[in-house]
């Protein structure tokens, strides 16, 4: 096994390209435009929960760039996402099929539905679900009911409701593949792009190709709405589906509260909206900035051997939301991180793989050698948009 740097000539590197700023955070957003006037604009309006014309023009501005013909705003990616599942029919007891190196909120959701989630394996060049493990995994675990209409674990006995594919730290997973495979499944392939805004591949933007696709605009995403999320779709019925259930199920009526089915209260506040739509409008500026972060980095530490850069996947546009690398040896991640930590530098390993997670031990999985090897091997370098700091 290749030796990676030490931990000192690998902080000397990033310092190269982050800066000597006593303190550096993974990833802080940046306010840079109409933030302050579009927020006073809704204060000065006095419409500042879920309904309010800023909702409107957040779900507009988000259609036009990343191409969904349906977009809803929610409260969180959380959110978006146990809508989407709800959407597309998970039901109580259901396996849903999702990567075990993603954010626990992935699998999370899937429990709000009181389903199971089912881990599957992950691929190097994308960090996302790996389509032949997928199929493979598949073709020795589902077998079709034909009487119910559906596949089922072979083990369990679980119907196999939906995949959802995560794009990791912003590089698009192959979801054509993906889909390929769902379809020969009747899968609802379900995109978790929580992290990939600005991110594309083959001329299509992350969220977009399955049957729906969800976005996140936590404080450390390449935009901001605080605390938000939205759900992309090309399906005019889902889309109204999802946003009559994230408004508690209430039908329209001037003053009668009615409610026809077990609803959230889900709905992105218009304050929330105010500073999505000027963090929009900068969305351009932020990812030129933040790729051409990647390309310093990329740059920087190309020369260093046992160290590798997590490029965007070939054919793919990513928004490198944190840029990654592989260590050679994951026993050098542990000291690196102390010292990083020590110097105020905001390096970070991956998520603990969820399979691996005190509430997720007995779930279905695949095989999962290469989520195991790559989670012990990856670390998040400071990727702010207002890097390098001073």
């Amino acid at each position: 096994m290749s030796a990676s740097p030490p931990p000192e000539t690998l902080l000397a590197a990033i310092r190269e390209v982050v800066g000597n700023a006593p303190s550096i955070p993974l990833h802080e957003p940046l306010f840079a435009g109409q933030e302050w006037r579009y927020v006073k604009k809704c204060l000065d309006s006095g419409w500042v929960s879920s309904a309010g014309g800023f909702v409107t023009e957040f779900e507009q501005r988000l259609a036009a760039y990343t191409g969904a013909a349906n977009v809803v705003a929610t409260s969180s990616g959380t959110s978006a996402l146990h809508l989407a599942l709800v959407a597309v029919g998970v039901r109580p007891e259901d396996e849903v099929l999702l990567p075990a190196l993603t954010f626990v909120a992935t699998a999370n959701a899937v429990k709000y539905c009181h389903a199971v989630p089912h881990f599957v394996d992950i691929e190097p060049a994308t960090l996302g679900v790996d389509p032949a493990a997928l199929a493979d995994h598949l073709r020795r675990t589902a077998v079709r009911d034909t009487a119910a209409g559906c596949w089922r674990n072979r083990d369990t006995g679980r119907r196999l409701a939906a995949l959802i594919v995560v794009h990791a730290f912003g590089h698009p997973a192959r979801t054509n593949a993906l889909a390929a495979v769902c379809q020969e499944y009747d899968l609802p392939l379900v995109e978790d792009a929580a992290e990939a805004l600005g991110s594309w591949r083959g001329g299509r933007h992350a969220g977009t190709t399955g049957r729906v696709g969800v976005l996140s605009f936590n404080g450390n995403k390449i935009i901001t709405t605080g605390g938000g999320g939205a759900v992309l779709t090309a399906d005019a019925g889902l889309a109204a589906r999802i946003r009559h259930l994230a408004t508690t199920a209430k039908q329209p009526h001037p003053w009668e509260y009615h409610h026809d089915a077990i609803g959230y209260n889900y709905r992105m506040p218009n304050l929330n909206a105010a500073l999505g739509c000027a963090q929009l409008q900068a969305l351009p500026g932020l990812l030129a900035k933040k790729r051409h972060l990647a390309e310093r980095y990329a740059a920087r530490l190309a020369p260093l051997a046992g160290v590798t850069f997590v490029a965007a996947p070939q054919g793919t546009t990513s928004n490198y939301w944190l840029n990654t690398i592989l260590l050679a040896d994951p026993a050098q991640r542990s000291p690196l991180l102390t010292l990083a930590h020590e110097q105020g530098i905001g390096l970070r390993p991956a998520w603990t793989p969820l399979h691996q997670l005190p509430m997720y031990l007995t779930a279905p999985k695949a095989n999962l050698s290469r989520t195991e090897n790559l989670a012990a091997r990856i670390v998040n370098l400071p990727s702010s948009p207002g890097l390098p700091a001073i």
